[in-house]
C-alpha cells in the first residue's frame, strides 16, 4: 500500500475545524469512552488495549462492539470513519476462539517468509470478521539481551530475518485489495538494544513500569546507549524493509536513545523516519508513552506532538487532550502547520485502506474465525517452529508403535501456557483460555496405540515405559513483567526431570519459553531437547514432529547459552548452541525403525 496526494482528502481537511483535526489524531480505550464521545469528538481512532474485550468475549459482540463505535464515528458532523486498533500480534489473540498462532520468536525459528505471510492474511481475515481494521504489529525489534520481557515478540537476534520476516506479515496483512489491514511495525528504535538496569520509573504515571520487584522493569523501555551507525545497521533497517512492504503506520518506542524518549526524538521521527526513508503514514504513540515525556501532561503533549508523533493513544484523557493541544495551537506553541500535517497523514491512510467506502469488516468472514483450514496453517506453523536441540541415538522421531509414554508437567495439559503472554489477556493467563490442543491430547492422538499416562508431577513410581515427554517452561509474561535476570529452570523443573529419567528408556524435554534458557541441569538427562518457544493453540504441530509425521526444520532464531555469565556480559564465548542451529530429522518411517532405536 502507498499514499499519494488525494484531492477528496484536501476538500475534506478544508472543512474541517482545529478541533476536528485534533480528534483525528486522538486514540482512545473503547472501555473508556462515555457514550456520544466518539460522535461529539471526532475522534479518530478507538483501540481495545490487551484484555480490553467485550463480554462475552466471542467473534460476535468483538463485531458488535467495534460496530457500534464506527456507528457512531459515521453520524459525527464530517463522518470521519474511525480506525480500530488491537494487539493481534500472533492472530486476534484477544478473542476467544480466534486462531492463535506461535509468537513471532517461533515464527522466526520457521525462517519461511511464504508461511509468514500465510499467517498475516489468516490474521485479517479474523479481524475483518470483527470489523477491525488495525493491528499493532508486527514488533520488528532486533532484541540483543534475551533477559528482554519482550524476546518472544521478535522474530530472532539477526536484522535480515526480522527484516525479511515483518515485510511478509505486513504483505499479509495488506493481501485484501478492498479492506487491507493497517499494520503497525513497532516499537521504532531501538528497543531492543536497550541496556539491563536502565528503566526509568514516572512517578507521576500510574503505570506497572513504577514495580519495585528487582526483576521486573528492569530492561523493557530502557535505554540504548550507541553510536548512530549501530543503530541504523541493527536496529534501522526493518523499518526500511517495513515500509517498502507498504507499512502505513508506525508505532513508536517507550525506550530512549542515549537519554532521550523516542516519543519526543524529532530527530529520529522527523527528519530520518519521515525525511529521509519517506515515510508517508503516521506515526502512533505507545500506550500512555506520550505521558512519561513530562509531568505535565500539557507539555508532554507538546513535545511528542513537535517531535512528529501524529496520533496519540491517549488512551484515558482523550478530552483533556484535545483541549490541550487545542490550547498549545492557539498560544503557538504548537505549529498549525504541524496539526494539518498529521490530520492529513491519518486521513490520507483511511483513504487508502478504503475506509471511506468500507468503514466496517466482514461479517461474512465471521465462520471462518478459528476454522478448521486456519488452524490447520497454524498447526503447520507449529511443527515448522520446532527446534530440536539435541537428538542422542536418533531418540527422535519416535516409532508409532511405542506401547507406553509418560507424559509430565503442568504445562503439558495448558492451553495458556503453551500460547504465552498477548493472549486473552495482556499478561497471557493459564488453564484452558480459549480453544484448542494441548500438546497432552496431541500426543494421546498421535501415540493412539499407546497408553499414555499423565501425572504433573511425575509422579510414575512403579511405572516404566519405553518413552517419557516432560513439559518444561515459562509461565505467561509480557514486557517488562517479563524481565528476568536469572532464566535457569527452577529447581523443582530439574527435579521434575530427574524423576522422570528413572522411569523410562528415552527421555524427551519439550521447552514452552519466549527465549532460550539455561539449561545445563538437565542436558544430560534428556535423549532429545526441543524449543517449542510458545507455539499457540495448535499443539498437534508438536506432536507431527514428535512421532515423525513432519521432519524437523526450526532453527534457532537466537543464540542459546550455556550459561547466564554469558548473557550478562558477552565474551565471545561459543553457545550451548549457536544462532541457526537446529538438527533435522525425516519422517518416520516405521518400516526402518526398530526397538533399538528406542533404546
Amino acid at each position: 500500500m502507498s499514499v499519494g496526494l488525494n484531492p477528496e482528502v484536501e476538500r475534506l481537511l478544508g472543512r474541517m475545524t482545529l478541533r476536528e483535526k485534533v480528534g483525528q489524531m486522538t486514540q482512545a480505550d473503547v472501555h473508556s469512552l462515555r457514550p456520544g464521545a466518539v460522535r461529539e469528538l471526532g475522534i479518530g481512532s478507538v483501540l481495545s488495549g490487551g484484555g480490553g474485550n467485550p463480554t462475552p468475549n466471542t467473534p460476535a459482540a468483538w463485531a458488535a462492539m467495534v460496530r457500534q463505535v464506527e456507528d457512531e464515528a459515521l453520524e459525527s458532523r464530517l463522518g470521519i470513519p474511525l480506525l480500530y486498533g488491537v494487539d493481534a500480534v500472533h492472530g486476534h489473540s484477544n478473542m476467544r476462539g480466534a486462531t492463535i498462532f506461535p509468537h513471532n520468536v517461533g515464527l522466526g525459528a520457521t525462517g519461511d517468509p511464504d508461511l509468514v505471510e500465510r499467517v498475516g492474511r489468516i490474521t485479517a481475515t479474523e479481524l475483518l470478521a470483527t470489523n477491525v481494521r488495525w493491528t499493532f504489529a508486527p514488533a520488528v525489534s532486533v532484541p540483543q539481551d534475551i533477559r528482554w520481557g519482550r524476546t518472544f515478540e521478535a522474530y530472532g537476534e539477526d536484522p535480515g530475518l526480522v527484516s525479511s520476516l515483518g515485510a511478509a506479515l505486513i504483505r499479509g496483512l495488506g493481501v485484501d485489495p478492498d479492506r487491507p489491514v493497517l499494520a503497525s511495525p513497532k516499537h521504532f528504535v531501538g528497543d531492543g538494544g536497550a541496556m539491563w538496569g536502565s528503566t526509568r520509573r514516572y512517578d507521576w504515571v500510574k503505570g506497572w513500569w513504577n514495580s519495585a520487584a528487582p526483576d521486573r522493569w528492569q530492561l523493557d523501555q530502557g535505554d540504548l546507549r550507541g553510536d548512530e551507525a549501530s543503530l541504523r545497521s541493527v536496529h534501522l533497517r526493518p523499518y526500511e524493509h517495513a515500509i517498502a512492504a507498504g507499512a502505513l503506520s508506525i508505532m513508536i518506542s517507550y525506550s530512549s536513545w542515549n537519554g532521550q524518549k523516542l516519543h519526543a526524538h524529532r530527530y529520529l521521527l522527523t527528519d530520518v523516519l519521515k525525511g529521509e526513508l519517506g515515510f508517508g503514514g503516521f506515526l502512533v504513540s505507545d500506550w500512555l508513552g506520550v505521558s512519561q515525556l513530562d509531568p505535565s501532561f500539557e507539555r508532554a503533549v507538546c513535545l511528542a506532538i513537535n517531535a512528529g508523533l501524529d496520533m496519540v493513544m491517549v488512551p484515558f484523557e482523550y478530552e483533556r487532550f484535545i483541549n490541550a493541544v487545542d490550547g498549545a495551537v492557539e498560544a503557538g506553541i504548537i505549529p498549525y502547520s504541524r496539526i494539518e500535517d498529521a490530520c492529513r497523514r491519518i486521513l490520507q491512510v483511511k483513504s487508502t485502506l478504503g475506509l471511506f467506502a468500507h468503514p466496517f469488516g466482514d461479517g461474512a468472514l465471521l465462520p471462518l474465525v478459528g476454522s478448521d483450514g486456519h488452524r490447520a496453517v497454524a498447526r503447520e506453523a507449529v511443527s515448522k517452529s520446532q527446534v530440536l536441540l539435541k537428538n542422542a541415538r536418533s531418540a527422535l522421531p519416535l516409532s508409532g508403535g511405542v506401547r507406553q509414554v509418560l507424559v509430565a508437567g503442568a504445562a503439558a495439559d495448558d492451553i495458556g501456557f503453551q500460547c504465552g503472554g498477548w493472549t486473552i489477556e495482556w499478561q497471557g493467563g493459564r488453564g484452558a483460555i480459549t480453544e484448542g490442543t494441548t500438546l497432552l491430547q496431541a500426543v494421546t492422538a498421535a501415540a493412539a496405540e499407546a497408553s499414555v499416562v499423565y501425572r504433573p508431577d511425575g509422579d510414575f513410581e512403579g511405572e516404566h515405559a519405553e518413552i517419557g515427554i516432560v513439559v518444561l517452561g515459562e509461565a505467561p509474561y509480557s514486557e517488562g513483567e517479563g524481565d528476568r535476570s536469572d532464566l535457569a529452570l527452577a529447581a523443582e523443573d530439574v527435579g521434575l526431570v530427574r524423576r522422570v529419567r528413572d522411569q523410562c528408556d528415552v527421555l524427551v524435554l519439550v521447552i514452552y519459553s519466549g527465549r532460550p534458557l539455561i539449561i545445563g541441569e538437565v542436558l544430560e538427562s534428556c535423549d532429545a531437547i526441543v524449543a517449542s518457544w510458545l507455539p499457540g493453540t495448535e499443539a498437534q504441530g508438536i506432536a507431527d514432529v514428535l512421532f515423525g509425521m513432519e521432519p524437523f526444520t526450526g532453527r534457532l532464531p537466537y543464540a542459546w547459552p550455556e550459561s547466564m555469565d554469558e548473557v550478562r556480559s558477552p565474551n565471545g564465548r561459543a553457545p550451548l548452541f549457536p544462532l541457526s542451529h537446529g538438527l533435522s530429522t525425516g519422517r518416520r518411517d516405521d518400516s526402518d525403525r526398530t526397538d533399538e532405536h528406542l533404546a
